[in-house]
């Protein structure tokens, strides 16, 4: 059992679980009028959710055995805990019951074209295992881009159908709010992503990969990721410099939960250069994205309004 839980990254699982339940009762639960999916059905949802994701790490992690056996041979799960075969049919079994679970809710808010989209994000993960990482850069803003959907796909099923001319205005501005938490999202991953590519740069050289740190190599790469945590930086400054100014709690918990860790990513990042170093670093765009999510709580209580 725990190495299917560490198969299908659990503990991902469950941050994609509380990133979808917190939009949903902070954000959709706090409008003024009603959303198209019931718990139930919202519940499906994330369960559909959280199905293609789970394939998309299992598939992963196929591909990646001898990679990883470079990378990281103490956690190898394919193949050593769990046989190729059997990791096949897990996969298979989960991204179908993503799918036909996306099918269900397409055609219970008339939306069957909606459908769709599970399918080709189970194929883009697919993909994503078998070739686009190897493309540079490729993997990375397809990871990115698909952490982004797990947000945006929230607006597609739960708000996009009941939007009429008496709520557009009221559901456009919780669309777009969700587009903002997404684009963080998305810009965080893609930091991450090309931080963990320092990390497994030697696996990546054996497996033929032409990764951003193979190429321009660690020096080049750090001052990359230097400027893109500073646009980062600047973004949410911006953003509190136009929404937040109002509001001193809301201030403060931006700058020490989200300024003050990005700001340290940047100083670190200039002068790691093991990989040790560079794990530590991973985590802080990911706790940079909890604490961003949490911050929906300021809506819900009020201290943002």
């Amino acid at each position: 059992m725990i190495a299917f839980l560490n198969l299908i990254r659990v503990k991902n699982l469950l941050f994609i679980v509380l990133v979808q339940v917190l939009i949903k009762i902070t954000l959709f639960d706090q409008l003024e009028y009603s959303t198209a999916l019931s718990y139930f059905d919202f519940a499906i949802l994330t369960f559909a959710t959280v199905c293609i994701a789970a394939g998309g790490y299992i598939i992963n992690d196929i591909y990646d055995v001898a990679i990883d056996c470079v990378n990281k041979p103490l956690k190898v799960i394919v193949g050593n805990k769990i046989s190729q075969n059997t990791a096949h049919y897990i996969y298979l079994v989960v991204t179908s019951v993503g799918v036909l679970a996306g099918f269900y809710l397409s055609n219970l808010i008339e939306r069957q074209f909606l459908a769709g989209l599970f399918i080709i994000l189970a194929a883009l993960l697919y993909l994503y295992a078998s070739f686009i990482k190897k493309i540079l850069l490729a993997g990375n803003l397809l990871v990115a881009l698909l952490v982004a959907m797990s947000i945006i796909i929230l607006g597609l099923f739960d708000l996009f159908p009941v939007i009429n001319t008496e709520n557009r205005e009221v559901f456009t501005n919780a669309f777009t709010l969700i587009l903002a938490y997404a684009l963080f999202a998305f810009l965080l991953t893609l930091l991450r992503e090309i931080v963990k590519d320092l990390e497994d740069i030697n696996g990546d050289k054996n497996g033929e990969r032409k990764t951003i740190p193979i190429v321009l190599g660690r020096k080049r790469t750090g001052i990359l990721l230097f400027f893109m945590c500073v646009i980062i930086v600047f973004s949410v400054l911006f953003y509190m410099y136009q929404e937040l100014y109002r509001f001193p709690y809301a201030m403060l918990y931006f700058l020490f939960l989200i300024i003050g860790p990005l700001l340290y990513f940047c100083i670190k990042i200039l002068s790691t250069n093991t990989k040790t170093g560079y794990a530590k670093l991973a985590s802080i765009p990911k706790l940079v994205m909890l604490f961003g999510i949490l911050s929906l709580l300021l809506y819900h209580f009020g201290i943002i309004q």
